[in-house]
Protein backbone atom coordinates (compact mmCIF):
# COMPACT_ATOMS: atom_id res chain seq x y z
CA UNK A 1 0.00 0.00 0.00
CA UNK A 2 0.95 3.45 -1.08
CA UNK A 3 1.08 6.07 1.67
CA UNK A 4 1.80 10.04 1.35
CA UNK A 5 4.03 11.80 3.95
CA UNK A 6 5.10 15.30 3.99
CA UNK A 7 8.91 15.89 4.64
CA UNK A 8 8.31 19.58 5.43
CA UNK A 9 4.89 19.53 7.67
CA UNK A 10 6.11 22.85 9.16
CA UNK A 11 4.68 24.76 5.98
CA UNK A 12 1.08 23.63 6.81
CA UNK A 13 1.32 26.62 10.00
CA UNK A 14 0.86 28.64 6.52
CA UNK A 15 -2.76 27.47 6.57
CA UNK A 16 -3.39 29.92 9.87
CA UNK A 17 -3.13 32.63 7.32
CA UNK A 18 -6.23 31.73 5.69
CA UNK A 19 -7.69 32.94 8.91
CA UNK A 20 -7.29 36.12 8.99
CA UNK A 21 -7.96 36.67 4.83
CA UNK A 22 -11.28 34.65 5.34
CA UNK A 23 -12.22 37.51 8.20
CA UNK A 24 -11.12 40.12 6.37
CA UNK A 25 -13.36 38.79 3.42
CA UNK A 26 -16.07 38.46 5.58
CA UNK A 27 -15.55 42.51 7.04
CA UNK A 28 -15.13 43.95 3.51
CA UNK A 29 -18.80 41.96 2.35
CA UNK A 30 -20.67 43.85 5.40
CA UNK A 31 -19.17 47.04 5.21
CA UNK A 32 -19.02 47.57 1.07
CA UNK A 33 -21.94 50.20 -0.11
CA UNK A 34 -23.56 50.57 -2.55
CA UNK A 35 -22.03 52.32 -5.84
CA UNK A 36 -25.78 53.17 -6.70
CA UNK A 37 -28.32 54.59 -4.31
CA UNK A 38 -32.35 54.68 -4.86
CA UNK A 39 -34.95 55.92 -2.93
CA UNK A 40 -36.68 52.33 -2.51
CA UNK A 41 -35.83 48.77 -3.48
CA UNK A 42 -39.58 48.26 -3.62
CA UNK A 43 -40.03 47.10 -6.95
CA UNK A 44 -37.11 44.40 -6.60
CA UNK A 45 -38.64 42.66 -3.88
CA UNK A 46 -40.75 40.53 -5.99
CA UNK A 47 -37.16 39.60 -8.28
CA UNK A 48 -36.29 35.72 -8.18
CA UNK A 49 -32.31 35.55 -7.28
CA UNK A 50 -30.22 34.20 -9.77
CA UNK A 51 -27.29 31.82 -9.85
CA UNK A 52 -24.84 34.23 -9.51
CA UNK A 53 -26.24 35.91 -6.37
CA UNK A 54 -25.42 32.26 -4.87
CA UNK A 55 -22.06 32.08 -6.42
CA UNK A 56 -20.76 35.10 -5.43
CA UNK A 57 -18.30 33.94 -2.44
CA UNK A 58 -17.18 30.71 -4.86
CA UNK A 59 -14.26 32.98 -6.05
CA UNK A 60 -12.99 33.47 -2.67
CA UNK A 61 -13.62 29.72 -2.06
CA UNK A 62 -11.57 28.82 -5.31
CA UNK A 63 -8.84 30.93 -4.14
CA UNK A 64 -8.85 29.04 -0.61
CA UNK A 65 -8.33 26.36 -2.27
CA UNK A 66 -4.99 27.37 -4.62
CA UNK A 67 -3.27 28.54 -1.35
CA UNK A 68 -3.98 25.35 0.44
CA UNK A 69 -2.99 23.39 -2.37
CA UNK A 70 0.15 25.06 -2.68
CA UNK A 71 0.98 24.92 1.43
CA UNK A 72 0.56 21.49 0.65
CA UNK A 73 3.49 21.10 -2.58
CA UNK A 74 5.36 23.21 -0.39
CA UNK A 75 5.34 20.37 2.26
CA UNK A 76 7.26 18.12 0.33
CA UNK A 77 4.63 15.40 -0.48
CA UNK A 78 6.60 11.83 -1.02
CA UNK A 79 4.79 8.36 -1.43
CA UNK A 80 6.34 4.96 -0.45
CA UNK A 81 5.28 1.44 0.30
CA UNK A 82 5.15 0.38 4.17
CA UNK A 83 7.33 -2.33 5.39
CA UNK A 84 6.06 -5.45 4.50
CA UNK A 85 7.42 -8.47 6.48
CA UNK A 86 7.37 -11.73 4.52
CA UNK A 87 8.83 -15.19 5.14
CA UNK A 88 10.30 -16.87 2.31
CA UNK A 89 12.18 -20.32 1.71
CA UNK A 90 15.71 -19.34 1.61
CA UNK A 91 19.60 -20.49 2.91
CA UNK A 92 22.47 -18.68 3.52
CA UNK A 93 25.59 -19.12 1.43
CA UNK A 94 28.78 -17.66 1.50
CA UNK A 95 30.84 -18.16 -1.08
CA UNK A 96 34.58 -18.42 -0.61
CA UNK A 97 36.61 -18.13 -3.81
CA UNK A 98 40.79 -18.40 -4.32
CA UNK A 99 42.13 -15.52 -6.37
CA UNK A 100 45.55 -16.65 -6.31
CA UNK A 101 48.06 -16.38 -8.80
CA UNK A 102 47.64 -19.98 -10.26
CA UNK A 103 43.74 -19.31 -10.52
CA UNK A 104 45.07 -17.81 -14.04
CA UNK A 105 45.93 -21.16 -15.60
CA UNK A 106 44.46 -21.45 -18.98
CA UNK A 107 43.05 -25.33 -18.56
CA UNK A 108 39.51 -23.63 -17.99
CA UNK A 109 38.04 -21.09 -20.52
CA UNK A 110 39.04 -18.12 -20.68
CA UNK A 111 41.06 -19.51 -17.33
CA UNK A 112 40.39 -20.88 -13.97
CA UNK A 113 39.55 -17.38 -11.89
CA UNK A 114 37.16 -16.19 -15.36
CA UNK A 115 35.31 -19.71 -15.70
CA UNK A 116 34.57 -19.75 -11.78
CA UNK A 117 33.14 -16.22 -11.35
CA UNK A 118 31.24 -17.34 -14.85
CA UNK A 119 29.98 -20.29 -13.38
CA UNK A 120 29.45 -18.82 -9.58
CA UNK A 121 27.63 -15.95 -11.29
CA UNK A 122 24.75 -18.05 -12.59
CA UNK A 123 24.48 -20.06 -9.59
CA UNK A 124 23.88 -16.22 -7.60
CA UNK A 125 21.46 -15.09 -9.68
CA UNK A 126 19.89 -18.48 -9.56
CA UNK A 127 18.93 -18.14 -6.20
CA UNK A 128 16.82 -15.16 -5.41
CA UNK A 129 15.28 -15.67 -2.24
CA UNK A 130 19.11 -16.76 -0.53
CA UNK A 131 20.71 -14.43 1.39
CA UNK A 132 24.24 -14.67 -0.11
CA UNK A 133 28.41 -13.18 0.69
CA UNK A 134 31.41 -13.13 -1.05
CA UNK A 135 34.79 -13.85 0.49
CA UNK A 136 38.08 -14.16 -1.04
CA UNK A 137 41.41 -15.49 -0.11
CA UNK A 138 45.00 -15.53 -1.47
CA UNK A 139 47.85 -15.42 1.18
CA UNK A 140 45.12 -13.22 2.93
CA UNK A 141 41.43 -13.30 3.37
CA UNK A 142 38.72 -10.67 3.27
CA UNK A 143 34.97 -10.22 2.72
CA UNK A 144 34.45 -8.90 -0.69
CA UNK A 145 30.27 -8.46 0.47
CA UNK A 146 28.74 -9.21 3.22
CA UNK A 147 25.58 -11.76 3.33
CA UNK A 148 22.70 -9.41 1.41
CA UNK A 149 19.70 -10.21 -1.11
CA UNK A 150 20.91 -7.70 -2.93
CA UNK A 151 21.61 -9.56 -6.32
CA UNK A 152 22.61 -6.27 -8.47
CA UNK A 153 25.21 -5.30 -5.72
CA UNK A 154 26.54 -8.79 -5.11
CA UNK A 155 27.12 -9.40 -9.00
CA UNK A 156 28.73 -6.73 -9.01
CA UNK A 157 31.57 -7.18 -6.44
CA UNK A 158 31.81 -10.33 -7.80
CA UNK A 159 32.59 -9.53 -11.60
CA UNK A 160 35.26 -6.76 -10.00
CA UNK A 161 37.62 -9.49 -8.64
CA UNK A 162 40.85 -10.02 -10.02
CA UNK A 163 44.28 -12.20 -9.31
CA UNK A 164 46.63 -10.25 -7.51
CA UNK A 165 44.28 -7.54 -5.46
CA UNK A 166 45.92 -9.29 -1.91
CA UNK A 167 49.35 -10.88 -1.93
CA UNK A 168 49.63 -14.22 -3.42
CA UNK A 169 49.59 -17.53 -1.94
CA UNK A 170 46.85 -20.24 -0.78
CA UNK A 171 45.27 -19.78 2.62
CA UNK A 172 42.92 -21.66 2.74
CA UNK A 173 42.70 -22.02 6.40
CA UNK A 174 42.13 -18.39 6.53
CA UNK A 175 39.59 -17.94 3.85
CA UNK A 176 37.35 -20.61 5.28
CA UNK A 177 37.43 -19.19 9.05
CA UNK A 178 37.05 -15.67 7.34
CA UNK A 179 33.85 -17.55 5.72
CA UNK A 180 32.47 -18.88 9.36
CA UNK A 181 32.74 -15.73 10.56
CA UNK A 182 30.17 -14.23 7.60
CA UNK A 183 27.58 -17.15 8.93
CA UNK A 184 28.20 -17.43 12.67
CA UNK A 185 25.87 -15.23 13.72
CA UNK A 186 23.03 -16.20 10.91
CA UNK A 187 19.60 -17.21 12.35
CA UNK A 188 18.73 -19.47 9.08
CA UNK A 189 18.42 -23.33 9.77
CA UNK A 190 20.77 -24.12 6.95
CA UNK A 191 23.95 -22.04 6.61
CA UNK A 192 26.51 -22.91 4.08
CA UNK A 193 29.92 -22.13 2.33
CA UNK A 194 30.86 -22.77 -1.14
CA UNK A 195 34.78 -23.32 -0.80
CA UNK A 196 36.58 -22.99 -4.28
CA UNK A 197 40.25 -23.50 -4.58
CA UNK A 198 43.22 -25.05 -7.00
CA UNK A 199 45.79 -25.18 -4.38
CA UNK A 200 47.30 -26.29 -1.29
CA UNK A 201 46.90 -24.46 1.71
CA UNK A 202 50.57 -22.63 2.19
CA UNK A 203 49.66 -19.15 3.75
CA UNK A 204 48.06 -18.17 7.07
CA UNK A 205 47.83 -18.32 11.16
CA UNK A 206 44.54 -21.14 10.66
CA UNK A 207 45.09 -25.03 9.72
CA UNK A 208 42.21 -26.05 7.63
CA UNK A 209 41.26 -28.59 9.33
CA UNK A 210 41.34 -26.30 12.19
CA UNK A 211 38.48 -23.85 10.39
CA UNK A 212 36.61 -26.54 9.47
CA UNK A 213 35.91 -27.88 13.17
CA UNK A 214 35.32 -23.62 13.90
CA UNK A 215 32.35 -24.32 11.10
CA UNK A 216 31.05 -27.40 12.57
CA UNK A 217 30.44 -25.85 15.91
CA UNK A 218 28.06 -23.24 14.15
CA UNK A 219 26.33 -25.80 12.07
CA UNK A 220 27.95 -24.77 9.00
CA UNK A 221 28.04 -27.36 5.89
CA UNK A 222 30.97 -26.57 3.55
CA UNK A 223 31.14 -27.48 0.26
CA UNK A 224 34.61 -27.89 -1.43
CA UNK A 225 35.52 -27.32 -4.55
CA UNK A 226 39.10 -28.88 -5.97
CA UNK A 227 39.07 -26.64 -9.96
CA UNK A 228 41.78 -27.73 -11.76
CA UNK A 229 42.73 -30.67 -14.49
CA UNK A 230 44.47 -34.15 -13.59
CA UNK A 231 48.43 -33.41 -14.16
CA UNK A 232 49.50 -30.40 -15.53
CA UNK A 233 47.93 -27.48 -16.99
CA UNK A 234 49.19 -23.92 -19.44
CA UNK A 235 50.07 -21.15 -17.30
CA UNK A 236 51.07 -17.50 -18.76
CA UNK A 237 54.08 -16.74 -17.93
CA UNK A 238 56.12 -13.28 -18.95
CA UNK A 239 59.13 -13.51 -20.38
CA UNK A 240 61.77 -11.61 -22.20
CA UNK A 241 59.95 -12.75 -25.20
CA UNK A 242 56.46 -11.54 -23.85
CA UNK A 243 54.06 -13.58 -21.96
CA UNK A 244 54.34 -17.22 -23.06
CA UNK A 245 52.33 -20.51 -21.77
CA UNK A 246 54.28 -23.20 -19.52
CA UNK A 247 52.97 -26.25 -18.46
CA UNK A 248 53.09 -26.19 -14.88
CA UNK A 249 51.77 -29.05 -12.43
CA UNK A 250 48.37 -28.88 -10.95
CA UNK A 251 48.70 -29.61 -7.06
CA UNK A 252 45.46 -29.45 -5.25
CA UNK A 253 45.40 -30.88 -1.84
CA UNK A 254 42.37 -32.86 -1.90
CA UNK A 255 42.76 -34.98 1.00
CA UNK A 256 42.15 -31.91 3.31
CA UNK A 257 39.30 -30.45 1.23
CA UNK A 258 37.76 -34.15 1.36
CA UNK A 259 38.20 -33.92 5.51
CA UNK A 260 36.28 -30.15 5.57
CA UNK A 261 33.38 -31.82 4.15
CA UNK A 262 33.32 -34.64 5.50
CA UNK A 263 33.98 -32.63 9.03
CA UNK A 264 31.06 -30.39 8.13
CA UNK A 265 28.63 -33.01 6.62
CA UNK A 266 28.86 -31.45 3.26
CA UNK A 267 30.54 -33.01 0.10
CA UNK A 268 33.85 -32.64 -2.14
CA UNK A 269 33.87 -32.04 -5.45
CA UNK A 270 36.53 -32.08 -8.62
CA UNK A 271 36.25 -29.68 -11.27
CA UNK A 272 38.58 -30.35 -14.48
CA UNK A 273 36.76 -28.29 -16.80
CA UNK A 274 34.08 -24.96 -17.19
CA UNK A 275 31.34 -28.24 -17.99
CA UNK A 276 32.32 -30.05 -14.42
CA UNK A 277 32.02 -26.55 -12.26
CA UNK A 278 28.40 -25.96 -13.43
CA UNK A 279 27.55 -29.22 -12.73
CA UNK A 280 29.19 -29.42 -9.56
CA UNK A 281 27.00 -25.44 -9.02
CA UNK A 282 23.84 -27.33 -9.99
CA UNK A 283 24.15 -30.03 -7.84
CA UNK A 284 24.60 -27.39 -4.90
CA UNK A 285 21.45 -25.67 -6.25
CA UNK A 286 19.74 -28.60 -4.82
CA UNK A 287 20.32 -27.91 -1.52
CA UNK A 288 17.81 -28.47 1.37
CA UNK A 289 16.01 -24.63 2.06
CA UNK A 290 14.97 -23.23 5.57
CA UNK A 291 13.00 -19.86 5.99
CA UNK A 292 14.49 -16.84 6.08
CA UNK A 293 12.78 -13.36 6.58
CA UNK A 294 12.71 -10.55 4.38
CA UNK A 295 11.86 -6.99 4.47
CA UNK A 296 11.24 -4.73 1.56
CA UNK A 297 10.42 -1.18 1.37
CA UNK A 298 9.85 0.83 -1.97
CA UNK A 299 11.82 3.97 -2.51
CA UNK A 300 10.08 7.54 -2.02
CA UNK A 301 8.41 9.10 -4.98
CA UNK A 302 8.45 12.97 -4.81
CA UNK A 303 4.42 13.54 -5.18
CA UNK A 304 4.10 17.40 -5.36
CA UNK A 305 2.37 17.26 -8.83
CA UNK A 306 -0.35 15.97 -6.97
CA UNK A 307 -1.29 19.13 -5.08
CA UNK A 308 0.52 21.25 -7.82
CA UNK A 309 -1.28 20.76 -10.91
CA UNK A 310 -4.88 20.94 -9.67
CA UNK A 311 -3.74 24.63 -8.05
CA UNK A 312 -2.77 25.35 -11.41
CA UNK A 313 -5.72 24.49 -12.74
CA UNK A 314 -8.24 26.29 -10.20
CA UNK A 315 -5.92 29.33 -11.17
CA UNK A 316 -7.31 29.29 -14.60
CA UNK A 317 -10.51 28.70 -13.71
CA UNK A 318 -10.70 31.72 -11.49
CA UNK A 319 -9.40 33.79 -14.00
CA UNK A 320 -11.82 32.28 -16.69
CA UNK A 321 -14.92 33.05 -14.42
CA UNK A 322 -13.61 36.60 -13.54
CA UNK A 323 -13.29 36.69 -16.95
CA UNK A 324 -17.05 35.80 -17.61
CA UNK A 325 -19.68 34.59 -15.92
CA UNK A 326 -18.79 36.10 -12.40
CA UNK A 327 -17.10 39.21 -14.21
CA UNK A 328 -17.88 42.44 -11.71
CA UNK A 329 -18.69 45.48 -13.50
CA UNK A 330 -17.27 48.89 -11.93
Amino acid sequence: MNSITFAKPEYFYLLLLLLPLIGWYVWKQKTTGASMRISSVAPFKNLRKGWKHYLRHLLFVLQLCVLSLLIAALAKPQSSSSWRNQTIEGIDIVIALDISGSMLARDFQPDRLEAAKNVASEFIAGREFDRMGLVIFSAESFTQCPLTTDRAVLLNLFHNIESGMIEDGTAIGLGLANAVSRLKDSEAKSKVIILLTDGENNRGEIAPITAAEIAKTFGIRVYTIGIGTIGTAPFPVQTPFGVQMRDIEVKIDEKTLQSIANITDGKYFRATNNLKLAEIYKEIDRLEKSKIDSKELSSKTEEYRRYAVPALLLSLLILVLQLTYLRKLP
